[in-house]
């Protein structure tokens, strides 16, 4: 039987706030978690996972606009630039979240936000645009917070459950710790089948992790 697509976007907060230590724990992060992200999808071959990343800052923009393979994926590091325009990229993934572009026949889809500010755009509106989309209620979501300031109150209206919590990312190791669960636990509940109508589909059946202390590791 022909595999089914699992899209896994990426939208990353590249504000002037994240400057530093945080976008270079960011970069290194996400780069050593492709190839768990690679074990996951070879223990479901029934799905074919391909990764996108929106980065967002004065304006958003495709990092990477064209789906590709997990297999084939090679991490590009990303630039801090600007202010915090969440619902701009919010409006750029809305689109690719109609069908078409993305197939009927694609399993739920994965939307990981990460931030550790408050948005300087109207996000509402853009967050509004990914619910419009059946896809966009359908996907498996995920938010990571990034030190105190981040605004937990729009990652968790992002997550659209009120069951689940956003992480919280409060030094570079529990950064570390929650990239690589939001790549490979997201994945596997989007590999699961949808089925039933699209408010039981958007049923997200993982557990958020307990992310490591921080002791003897630096706290932002």
């Amino acid at each position: 039987m022909a595999n089914r697509p699992v899209h896994f976007i990426w939208l990353l907060d590249c504000s002037y706030s994240m400057q530093g230590d945080k976008i270079a724990r960011l970069n290194y992060a996400i780069r050593e978690a492709i190839p768990e992200m690679q074990s996951v999808a070879h223990d479901n071959p029934a799905a074919q996972l391909l990764l996108r990343t929106v980065t967002f800052s004065t304006t958003a923009r495709w990092h990477h606009q064209t789906p590709v393979p997990v297999d084939d994926f090679t991490w590009q590091d990303v630039q801090v630039d600007g202010m915090t325009n969440l619902g701009e990229a919010l409006h750029l993934v809305s689109r690719e979240l109609l069908s078409p572009p993305m197939p009927q026949r694609a399993l739920k889809p994965v939307l990981a936000l990460v931030s550790d500010g408050v948005p300087t755009d109207d996000w509402k509106a853009g967050l509004k645009a990914i619910d419009a989309t059946p896809w966009g209620r359908k996907a498996v979501r995920v938010a990571i917070a990034i030190g105190g300031d981040a605004d937990r109150g729009v990652l968790q209206e992002f997550l659209g459950n009120p069951e689940l919590q956003p992480l919280d990312a409060n030094s570079p190791k529990q950064l570390a710790a929650a990239i690589r669960w939001a790549s490979t636990a997201a994945v596997k509940a989007a590999s699961q089948p949808v089925a039933g109508p699209a408010e039981t589909a958007a049923k997200q059946p993982y557990a958020p992790p307990v992310l490591p202390d921080d002791d003897d590791d630096d706290v932002w």
